[in-house]
């Protein structure tokens, strides 16, 4: 639910507020992004995830992006 309404073009806070429940996903993408960067680790998707949800990237253009460079 978390994913769909960022990708619909609702913010962090928006998306939250909307949300009766916790988004486990938010939280474990910057674990998972600290982790991955302290161990050197090419990870495109868990980075692009993270740029969106906590840069505030925009979601479409992100996913082009990790598209064309995962082709």
């Amino acid at each position: 639910m978390f994913g769909n309404m960022i990708g619909k073009g609702y913010t962090v806070k928006s998306a939250k507020m909307e949300m009766s429940m916790v988004a486990e996903g938010y939280y474990a993408t910057k674990s998972a992004f600290i982790l991955n960067q302290t161990h050197q680790a090419n990870t495109p998707i868990i980075d692009t995830v993270y740029r969106i949800l906590y840069q505030g990237k925009d979601a479409k253009r992100e996913m082009a992006q990790l598209t064309e460079l995962l082709d």
